[in-house]
């Protein structure tokens, strides 16, 4: 027979009580909302807590994202396994100074974690061994070399890091996809030249697709925006499809002017600014470019628009004052085998944190604030209560000396350790020894 519990039986009803294992409280842990896009204006802020130092900065962003490419290229894996990577290393850097970590792990561990995202899975060695051989050509080695088992095992635990930044949400855009059937649908066949034409524009398109990554413009507009920015810039730069890019408008696309004209300023300052390191930039003459450039930024002040949309003029700080960082390239357990593969990368934890949970619905995580906030509201009562408290009489110098002689003539030298009572006029040694205290050639009278 199951033993009988002690908890009395509860109502005969279809409420919810505590009788039915229900824990009384708010849920334990913390709970964190994904975003998927950032304004310029928040990635500034964070830009700057960081100390991000935009001339130095600048170089590594496009060094992380052109190491993803030429390791997704030498391992063969397909572009939106490259577009996840991007993102996700993007995400990262915007959260940690460089100070903490090195560029290049980065990026192998976001392609690391982009694999198992897009089904593309790759081993961690592979992906290591790949960008060494893409460095050294000359030292070709394969996965299964010891030399990758230090560099693997701290990809491993900076996987974990990665996924904590992105806060375990995976959505990420492909431009690609799109970009085709809108160049298919701007050129549709209408003999050799059509065809060709359409050839030539896409190719410039996807190779500006990928380079978009090589920004920060991921990160903060959708993939209509993106592909609406790469085709006007495009037909800016080869002089074919205006008219048929015009059809395009942005509201039919859930997108605005001002952001397309944002996204096309930021990859006009890429080509301007680092026209090597990407793929269309070296193809176009720099006066062109600076052309299209100005032409833009006219239209943009013709229009009243700002540069950056959406943005708050009440809420700008000021410019970055960051001083200049380096990252740890030659403590890096990518670069030097001989370091432990413990990850360097420290997360910001506070005092109050628990467990960290990530919610993706806002209406319901907002309810569940409002619940856990009843239970963590500290109300305080002030009472002033007056108390009066006796003053102690202080004891005259002579009374406390007289005290003292006549304990010493009571007591001699069996009670030591009275001493040090009342006020001694005699100080102790250094040794701390009872016979010197009393001062040699000091004569003591006795009365009888």
């Amino acid at each position: 027979m199951a033993p009988q519990s002690g908890r009395p039986p509860g109502p005969a009803n279809n409420d919810q009580t505590s009788d039915d294992g229900t824990p009384i409280g708010p849920p334990s842990g913390l709970s964190s909302i994904p975003t998927q896009y950032i304004s310029e204006q928040s990635l500034r802020q964070m830009l700057k807590s960081i100390a991000y130092d935009e001339a130095r900065e600048d170089t590594y962003r496009l060094k992380g994202v052109q190491l993803i490419d030429s390791v997704r290229g030498s391992l063969h894996l397909p572009v939106k396994t490259f577009d996840t990577a991007a993102v996700y290393y993007h995400k990262f850097r915007i959260r940690f100074p460089s100070s903490e970590y090195n560029y290049e792990d980065v990026a192998l561990a976001s392609l690391f974690v982009a694999c198992k995202v897009e089904d593309t899975i790759k081993k961690s060695k592979e992906i290591l061994c790949a960008a060494h051989n893409l460095r050294q050509p000359h030292d070709n080695k394969t996965a299964d070399d010891k030399a990758f088992e230090s560099p693997s095992r701290f990809t491993v635990g900076l996987e974990r890091h990665i996924l904590e930044t992105i806060g375990f949400d995976f959505r990420v855009q492909y431009p690609q996809k799109l970009l085709i059937k809108m160049v298919r649908s701007m050129f549709s066949p209408r003999g050799n030249e059509g065809t060709e034409d359409g050839q030539n524009f896409l190719r410039v398109a996807y190779d500006m697709s990928i380079d978009v990554y090589k920004t920060f413009a991921p990160i903060k507009q959708s993939t209509f925006t993106l592909v609406l920015a790469i085709l006007e810039l495009t037909a800016l730069f080869t002089g074919k499809g205006s008219e048929a890019v015009n059809r395009f408008k942005g509201s039919q696309w859930h997108s605005s002017k001002a952001s397309i004209l944002e996204t096309m300023l930021d990859l006009l300052n890429l080509y301007t600014q680092f026209p090597r390191s990407t793929k269309v930039g070296a193809r176009f003459n720099l006066n062109k470019l600076m052309d299209v450039k100005i032409d833009l930024n006219k239209m943009v002040s013709k229009e009243g628009n700002q540069r950056y949309y959406p943005w708050c003029d009440r809420c700008a700080q000021d410019a970055l004052e960051a001083n200049p960082v380096t990252p740890g390239s030659a403590t890096s357990p990518a670069t030097n085998n001989s370091l432990s593969g413990s990850s360097t990368v420290k997360r910001k934890v506070t005092a109050s944190e628990g467990t960290l949970r990530f919610v993706f619905d806002a209406e319901l995580a907002r309810k569940e604030r409002d619940l856990i906030a009843e239970y963590h509201n500290n109300e305080y009562e002030e009472y002033e209560v007056q108390v009066e408290e006796p003053i102690r009489e202080t004891e005259s110098r002579h009374s406390s000396r007289s005290s003292h002689n006549h304990s010493h003539r009571n007591h001699g030298s069996h009670n030591s350790h009275n001493d040090n009572h009342g006020w001694s006029p005699y100080q102790r040694s250094r040794h701390g020894s009872h016979q010197s205290d009393r001062p040699k050639g000091r004569k003591t009278y006795a009365y009888y």
